[in-house]
């Protein structure tokens, strides 16, 4: 989602500052690959099968779209509702756990690949711990609950936060400064000079959004101002533009195909 930033409302000058010592996870690759959903080419998305998929092909992190259930349980799904992904309808939101867990998520478009539980945060966690970082898109969730989950299971550093709204921030900022935030830039920024300005009033510590949006000059005075570039770039055509994204010096992509893209890093000589 585009965020559309008003953090001079509701962020402070303190918080800005906290946010600076937010350190990324270590990874042993320079060039960070983010598997969208999972490895969601070969099991349905935001399913375990696909998140151990993207552990087994060797990707960076797995990016997990977090969401609420009625009885504030946290639960992986894209979408509000469960309508798209299982052989169920409502809202994620206005349904128990044990309602959710009558449920199954199936990609209909390949039925073969079979059927899969909806899973929990928990589970994604466990599955996770020292095996594969979390890119965690925080869609609908208490940042409170969310980061004492992460205590629990030791995962605390080994998770970045994509930003949905400037409040989700501020309560992130607040809580566990530590974390590391992911935002897109608004829509007014358009070259490095903007970029800067933004970078010096809301330091992050990663910057996304699709890679067309960004220069060479952008990407450069990102990394200048100690914030990576992890852009979007899943598309079923995607292979098409990984020598044009990776030309302009970003330090990762997030993919739909996660194992063709590692392997054309290595035959570049960059992973």
């Amino acid at each position: 989602m585009r965020i559309l930033f008003s953090f001079l409302l509701i962020i402070s000058v303190s918080l800005h500052a906290q946010q600076k010592l937010a350190q990324l996870p270590s990874s042993k690759n320079r060039f960070i690959v983010i598997s969208h959903r999972g490895n969601h080419v070969a099991a349905p998305e935001n399913t375990l099968k696909a998140y151990g998929d993207a552990i087994a092909v060797g990707a960076d992190y797995i990016e997990v779209d977090l969401r609420t259930t009625k009885d504030s349980e946290l639960v992986i799904m894209h979408d509000g509702s469960i309508d798209r992904m299982t052989n169920g309808k409502g809202k994620i939101k206005d349904l128990t756990l044990i309602e959710l867990q009558a449920f199954r998520i199936t990609e209909k478009s390949k039925p073969e690949w079979g059927s899969f539980d909806i899973p929990s945060f928990e589970e994604v966690l466990k599955l996770a711990k020292n095996k594969i970082n979390i890119y965690l898109d925080f869609k609908e969730a208490d940042v409170l609950k969310t980061y004492q989950m992460l205590l629990k299971y030791g995962m605390q550093n080994q998770v970045v936060v994509y930003i949905n709204y400037p409040l989700q921030a501020k309560k992130w900022m607040e809580i566990a400064p530590q974390i590391p935030l992911i935002v897109s830039f608004p829509g007014n920024i358009r070259d490095s000079a903007t970029l800067a300005g933004f970078l010096k009033q809301y330091p992050v510590s990663v910057l996304d959004g699709s890679y067309k949006e960004y220069n060479v000059a952008m990407v450069k005075t990102a990394q200048q101002n100690h914030t990576m570039v992890w852009p979007d770039i899943q598309h079923p055509a995607e292979a098409g533009f990984w020598e044009e994204a990776i030309a302009l010096g970003v330090n990762g992509l997030q993919t739909d195909h996660p194992e063709a893209l590692i392997n054309f890093l290595k035959n570049k000589g960059i992973r």
